[in-house]
């Protein structure tokens, strides 16, 4: 279980002059945010979409209609990367609770840190489809940023089909 890892030796850097921002990704229900609280509890800052979304628009479906959450998405994505630029100045560790399901969309956030000034190191949480669904029946029952849009078996056919897991990008690969 990944639970047991050392982060220190994880994310161990000979040169710790740039500060560090590590890039979460796996499919929904992979633990990303379980992972990302435990380096926030280290001193990481954590920048989260849905809890982004969570805080200024409520819950999906119930606080605001369904329609309008890919606009609350892209406001909160565009607010937290403008934070992120921030935080790197300002030489913050910094851990990206997302998905990152896409390697374009990786590339893109790899070159924004370091543009920034910042390092990154990407932390695909591989996970077998059955553990997902049991999880993600858990999660449901919450009320809580992180369950705010509903997983439905449909929706996580979708991530799993259009998932483009990291190959040969310097992932850090850590199965459970």
């Amino acid at each position: 279980m990944w639970g047991s890892i050392d982060l220190n030796d994880l994310f161990y850097r000979e040169d710790n002059s740039a500060p560090l921002v590590v890039m979460m990704c796996g499919v929904a229900g992979s633990g990303k945010t379980t992972f990302a609280q435990r380096l926030e509890q280290k001193g990481y800052v954590r920048l989260s979409i849905d809890e982004e979304i969570w805080t200024t628009n409520g819950r999906y479906g119930i606080d605001f209609p369904a329609e309008n959450y890919e606009q609350y998405k892209a406001d909160a994505e565009m607010k937290l990367r403008n934070h992120l630029v921030s935080l790197i100045h300002d030489k913050h560790q910094v851990v990206i609770d997302f998905s990152f399901w896409q390697r374009k969309r990786r590339n893109e956030y790899k070159k924004l840190i370091e543009d920034a000034g910042g390092m990154w190191k990407l932390v695909y949480l591989k996970v077998h489809p059955d553990d997902l669904r049991k999880r993600l029946r858990i999660r449901s029952q919450r009320f809580d940023a992180n369950a705010a849009f509903p997983i439905t078996e449909d929706i996580l056919a979708t991530f799993l089909n259009g998932f483009e897991a990291p190959l040969d990008e310097g992932e850090i690969v850590i199965e459970h």
